[in-house]
């Protein structure tokens, strides 16, 4: 399928490595122009080198900035004043019980989950709307509407995200711009793979995936992880004009691990 993306351009946040990367690579793959952003100069052009590699007639460009923070958000938003797909993707999490979540932990994973988004939406949408036409996704998790007790101000960032990108959608009524969120489950990443051998330790990768999934991921109806480039290509087919009719949607891509009908 011909997603008619070239002649598009494309943002998606902390795209250096993990479903972010496979993000975009979906829509280079697509013909988008697609900008790699990362926190430095080296781990965006590592991940430039790959895509190139892979992807040799890709339209490709970089941005070392850390949108985590007000003055990398600026940087992005000065060096690429306008665009016609933003993914944000950026995020943090980490497993820890909630009697431990300090305040500053609370406020840091709101900085860079949440107003990362906002602060990228902000201009982005408001250029989108004027222009009449453009993409705005926010990578969520299943976590957002089956909150993790070992996670709670993680999940409570996911659910604030698909409350945000709700609310930008009502903005977009008769225009031809949609904001929608994608909801991954437990997905394949060097920062996943690390937490499982963690929980895991000596057994073989395999094993200690086939393990997670039953004993902690149980009601997933895949029964693995999924692999970062089946989220890219959801991702893609959500910012191309093929899903005009999608908007204010939460897409689910956890594999069936979430127990509600819709």
């Amino acid at each position: 399928m011909n997603l008619n993306l070239t002649g598009h351009t494309a943002l998606v946040t902390a795209s250096t490595g993990g479903i972010g990367l496979e993000i975009a690579r979906s829509l280079a793959g697509e013909g988008a122009r697609v900008i790699i952003n990362g926190r430095t100069q080296s781990g965006v052009d590592t991940a430039l080198a790959e895509l190139r590699r892979d992807l040799p007639n890709g339209d490709l460009g970089g941005l070392a900035a850390d949108n985590g923070t007000a003055e990398g958000c600026a940087t992005t938003l000065s060096t690429w004043p306008e665009i016609d797909i933003l993914v944000n993707n950026l995020g943090i999490y980490e497993a820890i019980g909630f009697f431990d979540e300090t305040d500053d932990a609370w406020q840091k994973i709101f900085e860079v989950n949440i107003l990362s988004g906002v602060r990228l939406a902000r201009q982005y949408l408001k250029g989108m709307l004027k222009r009449g036409h453009g993409r705005v996704v926010f990578i969520s998790s299943e976590s957002g509407i089956s909150p993790a007790p070992e996670m709670a101000h993680y999940s409570a960032t996911k659910t604030m995200q698909l409350s945000i990108a709700r609310s930008l959608a009502e903005l977009t009524k008769g225009t031809e711009v949609t904001v929608n969120s994608v909801l991954p489950g437990p997905t394949r990443t060097e920062g996943v793979e690390k937490f499982i051998r963690n929980i895991f330790p000596g057994l073989a990768p395999i094993e200690a995936e086939r393990r997670f999934i039953a004993e902690n991921r149980p009601t997933s109806l895949i029964g693995r992880l999924i692999d970062p480039r089946e989220i890219g290509d959801i991702v893609a087919f959500v910012c191309s004009p093929r899903a005009s009719v999608i908007n204010g949607s939460c897409i689910r891509a956890e594999g069936g691990l979430v127990r509600t009908i819709c």
